[in-house]
């Protein structure tokens, strides 16, 4: 690789990250003019066009997103090696400050961070449950974890957990008293517990899929949870109706026999939590955390 290319190359992926040449040069410390002549020299020498600009909007074409793919693996690991250095600086210290839901604390967090603070003993971590999406720099977060669906493309995104799905569970009690149903159009019979959008107002439609294809269920019910996944799982488990739930939260419960898995075959596939962040360039302290957190799929038997 010539002098310069990488540079180059972390420009693009930049500018393809945050979708926009004015938040790359400013993230970049360049100005945007300089940053146009950047891409401009770079797809001139690979002699393919990389981005896709109009007034509006600046996005990757379908070459530039092969590359994106392959530069941002690559970025990342020498990121990793980076961070790896402060081993060698010092002890990492200071404050960091989260922003996630209920789950992305208890599933992610709270497992972790014990561990992390007794290694790290100049490190605190403050943590905000909230339901809305904080904004990071407005806010004065650090970071924060949600669903990958729910980060934004701006954002530098680690995967701190495996894809999960939401399926439908009720209790043996339950189904003596209705019969399991076997398509989602059953759920129109069925006490169907439901979930308040807090931020939009009304409930969460019961959306369901298989191979691909979506169904929106008219599932209704005596009960209507805002915000506590905690809540719907001991409704559940007493016996008040059907629920909608991750399979993590599902698992205990069903590995006893208290809960009963129904339309397995439509359950929901879920993107994995992320750590997210608005900058490559971020303290060592929170590298630190971000690499304890960082998943590690479990190795394929061979």
């Amino acid at each position: 690789m010539k002098r310069g290319e990488l540079d180059d190359l972390v420009a693009f992926a930049t500018i393809a990250r945050t979708r926009s040449f004015t938040r790359a040069a400013a993230e970049l410390g360049l100005s945007p003019s300089a940053l146009s002549h950047t891409m401009r020299g770079l797809e001139t020498r690979l002699g393919v066009r990389l981005l896709a600009r109009t007034t509006r909007s600046v996005a990757p074409t379908p070459a530039g997103e092969r590359l994106l793919r392959s530069v941002e693996s690559a970025l990342e690991e020498v990121e990793a090696g980076l961070g790896a250095m402060d081993n060698w600086r010092g002890e990492p210290s200071g404050s960091i400050r989260i922003t996630t839901a209920q789950g992305g604390a208890r599933i992610v967090l709270a497992p972790a961070l014990p561990q992390f603070l007794l290694e790290h003993p100049k490190i605190t971590v403050e943590i905000c449950v909230e339901s809305r999406l904080a904004d990071l720099v407005r806010d004065g977060y650090d970071a924060g974890i949600r669903w990958g669906e729910n980060v934004e493309q701006d954002m530098v995104a680690v995967r701190v957990g495996p894809n999960t799905r939401l399926i439908v569970v009720g209790t043996p009690a339950y189904f003596e008293r209705y019969p399991r149903p076997q398509s989602p159009a059953d759920l129109e019979h069925h006490n169907c517990l439901n979930y308040r959008n807090v931020t939009g107002g009304g409930t969460f439609p019961w959306t369901l899929e298989s191979n691909g294809k979506e169904v929106r269920s008219r599932a209704e019910g005596q009960l209507i949870i805002a915000d506590d996944p905690d809540l719907a799982v001991t409704l559940i488990l007493s016996g008040a109706g059907l629920g909608m739930i991750l399979e993590e939260n599902a698992a205990p419960h069903l590995k006893t026999g208290r809960l009963v898995q129904v339309l397995d075959e439509w359950s929901v596939p879920f993107g994995g939590f992320h750590i997210y962040y608005p900058s490559r360039h971020v303290s060592p302290a929170l590298r630190a955390l971000v690499e304890v957190l960082r998943w590690k799929p479990d190795p394929q038997p061979t």
